[in-house]
């Protein structure tokens, strides 16, 4: 049984540190709001597309920031 526990306990060690539960840091969050982040490479064609997709759907909104979340916008 203890040959059984060591191993157990050292992969569960191991998977837990590896999980990067770490916060952002305020100083790093700068590099997430890089220009490279970004996935539309033209802003017209995105505005073009999200605009089609509304009429398309008959909905609207959902990418900016809105209310807290609450319907009271």
């Amino acid at each position: 049984m203890r040959k059984i526990r060591l191993p157990l306990l050292l992969l569960v060690t191991c998977s837990l540190a590896g999980c990067g539960r770490q916060a952002v840091r305020a100083s790093e969050k700068k590099f997430l709001a890089d220009q490279i982040m970004v996935f539309d490479d033209d802003p017209h064609e995105a505005s073009t597309n999200e605009h089609v997709r509304t009429n398309r759907e008959g909905a609207a909104g959902g990418k900016g920031a809105g209310g807290g979340g609450c319907g009271c916008n």
